[in-house]
Order: structure tokens, then sequence, then C-alpha cells
């Protein structure tokens, strides 16, 4: 069975007027690095807060179907048995950050747990080094920059040893380089075997590391496919998803007559496609 299975499921929040959620299907494996995009409002946030069991059990609302993580039903579980299954990354980490300094922080999670304290120095310094915190050790997470509180959030859920990093929108508050840096940490995770679902509108960043993207559009999902099935496609015009500038291009010159040998997805793939003659 899939590592995160929605069945038919809807949701809607106590007093809004429609389904943040309707009828979602979808499987998550083992391994896969998936990115979940779409305009704002469309459901984004709810669909990774029903992964780790958020919705419906904290955030109360009308819910039809089943979400199945790890072969468990939501509606059966508390939240805290997922959270060593599937770690969720908010977007402002402000919101998750709740002790005086960053190695305290790290060690929150897995310490409520009833992890032995010796696993739980273990993963504190592993952590640290992954994530290069060793000079914020000992710092408040409110004296640091975005960035840096982003990274430490990061490293929180990390501890917690979990099978599925939900990271939601974690680059939406940062510039540019560390935007980079977090998602670089991501795929790193990845390619070590995590399963990662991101929710990211700089899809320029993540296309090329993703193994799927998941359009979705006023609680739906609308596409479901690998980067340049769904990044080529016209829908991501249609509902106001912007797509790489490399893959703008090649529909540019594909309407134009001009045939490249495949989709590019960074700047990198599409100068090696014409500096091979390929157009």
């Amino acid at each position: 069975m899939a590592l995160v299975k929605f069945d038919d499921f809807s949701y809607k929040y106590y007093g809004a007027d429609s389904l943040a959620l309707k009828k979602i299907n979808l499987t998550i494996d083992n391994g896969e690095y998936v990115v979940i995009t779409g305009p704002s409002g469309c459901g984004k946030t709810t669909l990774c807060r029903a992964i780790n069991g958020l919705v419906p059990r904290f955030h109360r609302g009308y819910i039809a179907g089943h979400v199945y993580v790890d072969e468990k039903d939501t509606r059966e579980h508390e939240v805290a048995h997922f959270a060593a299954i599937a770690g969720l990354v908010f977007q402002n980490p402000e919101n998750q950050l709740v002790t005086l300094n960053v190695e305290k922080e790290i060690a929150f999670g897995p310490e409520n747990l009833g992890v032995n304290p010796v696993e739980v120095r273990r993963r504190v310094e592993e952590i640290i080094d992954l994530l290069d915190l060793e000079h914020l050790r000992d710092k408040h997470p409110h004296e640091m920059s975005g960035g840096e509180q982003q990274r430490v959030a990061m490293a929180a859920t990390l501890a917690l040893n979990p099978q599925i990093l939900v990271a939601d929108e974690p680059t939406s508050n940062l510039d540019p380089k560390s935007a980079e840096k977090i998602l670089e940490i991501i795929s790193t995770l990845n390619k070590r075997g995590m399963t990662v679902v991101l929710v990211e509108h700089r899809l320029d960043l993540v296309a090329k590391e993703a193994t799927r993207v998941v359009l979705m559009d006023r609680g739906r999902i609308v596409a479901d496919g690998t980067p340049t099935e769904v990044l080529v496609a016209d829908i991501c015009q249609d509902i106001g998803v912007g797509i790489p500038k490399a893959t703008e291009i090649y529909k540019r010159l594909n309407a134009k007559g001009l045939r490249l040998g495949s989709v590019p997805l960074t700047g990198e793939e599409l100068a090696l496609l014409i500096q091979e003659g390929t157009v």
C-alpha cells in the first residue's frame, strides 16, 4: 500500500462557505519527491495538514472520505501517532518554535515522545551537523533570521525521525539565497531516502529535483504527473501558475514550429539543448 493515500477525501472548515478539499484521490509512494502547487487558497495547506492528522484532529470541520498514512486512518488515530511518520514544517517557522535555544528546540519533540535520552542526544548532534547549525546551538530562535529559523524548524521536525517530510511553502518568506539553501537541504534528504511533500511556488528551483508535480485549483487536483508533463500543460497558464522560464521558452518555440528534443526545466538544460543543435 502507498505511504500516503487520499481516498475520495473532502473537507470543509467550520464556518467556511465552501469545501477546502473536494474528492481528493492521491497516492504518494516511499521515496518520492512530490511538489504541490497551485493558486493561493486552492487547498494546498489543508492537504498538508491532512497528511499528518492536523486535519481533522486539530482543525475541526466537516469530513468525507479517508486519508491513510502508513496504512493508518487519520480519522482513527491522534496527531501524536503521526508525528514520527509525517513531520510538518510550517510556512511561518515562528509558529512551531517553542523553546529557549536551538539545541533544546531540536530535542523537544523526541523527548515528548519518550525517546531514550541517549538517542535524543544522538539525533540532536546528527541534525545540527546535517543542517549546519553549530553556530546557532545556544541561540534563542527569535533572535535569528528567517532562513535560520526555517532551518531550525526543519531540524526540530527531522528530530522526530519521520518517514515523510511535509513542507508547506518553507521558502515563502525567505530571500533567494536562503530559499536555495532550504531547498538544497530538502533535496539532499530525499536523495538519502526520505519521502518529501513540498508546497512551493518557486518552480524554477524545485522542478528538476521533483519526481512529481501535483497541481491544485479550488480544492481539487487538476493535474498530476512528472514535472515535464504537468508544467508544459496549458492548464498551468489557465489557472495562473508560473512555470520555469526555460519551460516557458520551450512552449513559445514549440508554438513557432521550432522543436526541442525534450522539455527543459532549467536554464542549463535549455542552453544544452540549443548548444547541441537540437532545435
